[in-house]
């Protein structure tokens, strides 16, 4: 499909659709955490369970929907799998305490994992390679929207009803958009069915991890999602305890999704101007940047942190993303998959693990965890980088 036709439209609309419906359920109790703690009197830890146990479900499951898709087409488990997760999110209030809720979550994590295994294979077989940065810059944007409606819709109904009724409104947003990337997806013209093995796949996949250009942007997946989620899951305590925002008013924080929005729109124009290791590097380097920032006790230099922090994120990982399409020509699928893999794996151990230290340090040691990471990030990129320029 090429930029300017009927199709290339219908595609891109359903992708920002799917973005906008899976990302909002992905992170829909993110900004409830600290009104989480107080009302089912848990730890803020056992609180941003809610957040991991999704991400790590999806982790778990993104892979064989991968595989999955091989078979019986990248559209039709699209489709099935972000009506279900959709669906799924209906039901969350209905939990009677964190078990339960915690329990719904990893469930709803598994039935996500089928969007992201495929979205990116879908756009990278079905779109020109010319029209492809933009393509997939769309895609990230419409998660960047859906984070932040995931996140925004509910904190601002906690001033009219609670938290739970939050959910409820935010999860029919999520289905709503679910529905219009299935009427919208227009049929893959590109994919051929493959007789499936688990030996053949296995062999795919250490056959990935044996390119070393393919395991420097999984490293990134890993270490940047990680240390995005973690500033986010805790970020809210800290407008509250230090700062004395309301819990209603932490969702307002999340607007700063936005800066991501249009970073990863802007990625195909930042590649095609400085190349994909520049972009990948910069963005790493920016975030360090930004996270150093969130350590200020001043609250515009905070913010302003934060904002620097996600839209060189969102760039970064655009770039990245899309270049595991390019860099691979046989098994892209499973590529993808395992970009994600690490990416929500990442999300999922140190998004968890920082709860430990965001408990027992303080908030200028937690944020020197975070920036420890990301510097580590930042080497890799330069090795990326590098090596992209030989």
């Amino acid at each position: 499909m090429r930029k300017g036709s009927v199709a290339y439209k219908r595609a891109t609309i359903a992708m920002l659709a799917v973005g906008l419906a899976i990302f909002n359920a992905l992170y829909a109790t993110q900004a409830l955490l600290p009104t989480l703690v107080d009302d089912l009197g848990i730890s803020p830890t056992e609180a941003a369970m809610t957040v991991s146990a999704t991400t790590g479900a999806l982790a778990i499951f993104i892979v064989p929907f991968s595989i999955l898709s091989e078979k019986f087409g990248r559209g039709r488990v699209l489709i099935i799998s972000a009506l279900l997760a959709t669906t799924l999110g209906l039901m969350l209030p209905l939990a009677q305490d964190a078990g339960q809720l915690i329990a719904m979550r990893a469930l709803q994590g598994a039935m996500i994992a089928g969007t992201p295994a495929v979205a990116m294979a879908w756009l990278s077989e079905e779109i020109h390679s010319d029209d492809l940065p933009g393509a997939m810059g769309l895609y990230i944007a419409g998660n960047t929207i859906g984070g932040l409606t995931g996140r925004l819709i509910p904190a601002g109904l906690l001033e009219l009803t609670t938290w739970r009724w939050s959910l409820v409104i935010s999860g029919s947003v999520a289905l709503g958009f679910a529905i219009i990337m299935a009427l919208l997806l227009p049929r893959q013209r590109n994919f051929t069915p493959k007789n499936i093995s688990l030996s053949g796949e296995l062999r795919a996949m250490a056959g990935h991890l044996s390119n070393p250009r393919l395991l420097a942007l999984f490293t990134t997946a890993f270490l940047g999602m990680g240390v995005f989620v973690s500033l986010y899951n805790f970020f809210g305590f800290r407008m509250v305890d230090h700062f004395g925002l309301t819990p209603s008013m932490i969702g307002l924080v999340f607007i700063m999704y936005l800066s991501g929005t249009w970073s990863s729109a802007q990625a195909g124009n930042f590649i095609r101007a400085f190349g994909r290791g520049r972009v990948v590097l910069g963005g790493a380097a920016l975030m360090l940047l930004g996270v150093v920032a969130c350590m200020s006790g001043n609250l515009i230099i905070t913010l302003i942190g934060l904002f620097i922090f996600t839209a060189s994120f969102f760039a970064m990982h655009s770039t990245a993303s899309g270049w595991v399409g390019q860099v691979v020509k046989k098994h892209r699928a499973e590529a993808s998959s395992m970009y994600l893999l690490f990416y929500y794996v990442g999300s999922s151990v140190i998004g968890a693990a920082t709860g430990s230290a965001f408990e027992h340090l303080s908030w200028t040691g937690f944020i020197g965890v975070l920036a420890a990471m990301v510097a580590v990030l930042i080497a890799v990129a330069a090795a990326l980088a590098l090596s992209t320029r030989r």
